[in-house]
C-alpha cells in the first residue's frame, strides 16, 4: 500500500485550463473522495492518478514515486468505473481473473485470488455466471472483485454507484466503506453526492472549476466550511443563508436582515461594523419559538423520522428540520429560533467565512 500526493498539478485542454495547481496530500490506508458539481475537475484529477489523462504541470506520487510519465499499468492501481466495464462474453470468474492472467501470474494463485475476493463480496455461487445473469448490484461487486485480486497500492472508484437505484446506492455504500476497513487500501473516490462523500470518506476534497475548496474530515467540514461554497455544498438539505450588515453598538452588535428583522452577532466573530455578511444556518440548527425571525410556512414534508418545513422568511426561502413531529400546516405564521452556538458568518463580498 502506498499514500497519494499530488503537488501542483494543472491541467490544459488546449488553452483552456481546467485544474488550477492542486495540492492534495492522502496517506497510506486513508479513504479519500472527490466531491464537487458536475464539471469540477474531480474525474479529470482521477483519470491523471490512474494516468489516463496526461499531467500539464506538476507532480503526482504514489508512494515515494512520482508517476507522471508511468503507464497505467505500471503504477499499481485498480479502478472501479461508473459503467462497471465488464467483458459480457466472460463468466464473472474470467472477469475477475482476467488481468491476472494476462500478467502471467500462475493458475494456482489467480484462483487462490478469485476465490478470497469471491468470499469477501458475497459472489461464490454467481462465479459461472454471466454478466447478462447479474444485477446492478451484483456487477459492481463483480467490478470491484476484479480490481481487490490484483491486490494495488491504490484503489480508484470514479462514481461507481451511480448507475444504481437509491436503495441498492445505500446498501452498497456500506459495502465499500466496510471493504475498505477490511483491506486498508488508500483509496480515491470520485463522487458528486455530498452524503456518498459524508458516509463514507476519511478526508474529503471539495471541488469547484478545478480549485480545491477545502479539504478536512466529513465533520470538520461540516462544522466548519471555509467559504459559503463549502456551506452550501456540504449537508443536506443545505445551509440556509441570510444576507444582512452588521451593526456594532459597545461590546454587543447584530446583523441587520433588512425589513426590521435582525438577528444577533456570533459573539466571536471578528465582523467590523457596516460590513455586509451572510448569516448561515443550518436546517437542524433551527426551531420553533414564540418568538424570533417571523416566518410563512409554504410546505410541509413530513418522512416520519423528521419533518422538513420550507418557509419565507422576508423574501428569503429557509428550510427548517424539526425532529419531533409538528402540526404546522402551509400559510403558518410561526417564528424560527436559530441556535446561535451553531451559527455561521461569511463575508458577503468574498464569500469567506468569518471565523468565530
Amino acid at each position: 500500500m502506498a499514500g497519494v500526493a499530488i503537488r501542483n498539478v494543472e491541467k490544459r485542454f488546449g488553452s483552456t485550463q481546467v485544474i488550477h495547481g492542486v495540492n492534495i496530500e492522502i496517506d497510506d490506508g486513508e479513504f479519500a473522495v472527490l466531491v464537487g458539481p458536475s464539471g469540477c475537475g474531480k474525474t479529470t484529477l482521477l483519470r491523471m492518478i490512474a494516468g489516463l489523462e496526461e499531467i500539464s504541470s506538476g507532480e503526482i506520487l504514489i508512494g515515494d514515486r512520482v508517476v507522471n510519465n508511468v503507464q497505467p499499468k505500471e503504477r499499481d492501481i485498480a479502478m472501479v468505473f461508473q459503467n462497471y466495464a465488464l467483458y459480457p462474453h466472460m463468466t464473472v470468474r474470467d472477469n475477475m481473473a482476467f488481468s491476472l492472467m494476462l500478467a502471467g501470474t500462475e493458475k494456482a494463485k489467480i484462483n487462490a485470488r478469485v476465490a478470497q475476493a469471491a468470499e469477501i463480496l458475497g459472489l461464490k455461487d454467481l462465479l459461472d455466471r454471466y454478466p447478462r445473469q447479474l444485477s446492478g448490484g451484483q456487477r459492481q461487486r463483480v467490478a470491484m472483485g476484479r480490481a481487490i485480486v490484483r491486490n494495488p497500492q491504490v484503489f480508484l472508484f470514479d462514481e461507481p454507484l451511480s448507475n444504481l437505484d437509491a436503495k441498492l446506492r445505500v446498501a452498497m455504500r456500506t459495502e465499500i466503506k466496510e471493504l475498505h476497513q477490511r483491506l486498508k487500501t488508500t483509496s480515491v473516490y470520485v463522487t458528486h453526492d455530498q452524503i456518498e462523500a459524508m458516509t463514507m470518506a476519511d478526508k474529503i476534497v471539495v471541488m469547484k472549476d478545478g480549485v480545491v475548496e477545502q479539504t478536512g474530515s466529513p465533520l470538520d467540514l461540516y462544522d466548519t466550511p471555509a467559504n459559503v461554497f463549502v456551506a452550501g455544498f456540504i449537508g443536506s438539505p443545505a445551509m440556509n443563508f441570510l444576507s444582512g450588515e452588521v451593526r456594532r453598538s459597545g461590546g454587543s452588535g447584530e446583523v441587520d436582515l433588512g425589513q426590521g428583522l435582525s438577528l444577533p452577532l456570533p459573539s466571536a466573530a471578528p465582523a467590523r461594523d457596516g460590513q455586509k455578511v451572510l448569516f448561515g444556518m443550518r436546517p437542524e440548527h433551527l426551531g420553533l419559538g414564540q418568538s424570533g425571525l417571523p416566518a410563512e410556512v409554504i410546505v410541509v414534508e413530513p418522512t416520519g423520522a423528521d419533518t422538513q418545513l420550507y418557509c419565507e422568511v422576508g423574501g428569503t426561502d429557509v428550510v427548517v428540520v424539526l425532529r419531533d413531529r409538528t402540526s404546522c400546516r402551509a400559510g403558518d405564521r410561526i417564528h424560527l429560533v436559530p441556535d446561535l452556538e451553531k451559527a455561521h458568518l461569511f463575508d458577503a463580498a468574498s464569500g469567506q467565512r468569518i471565523a468565530a
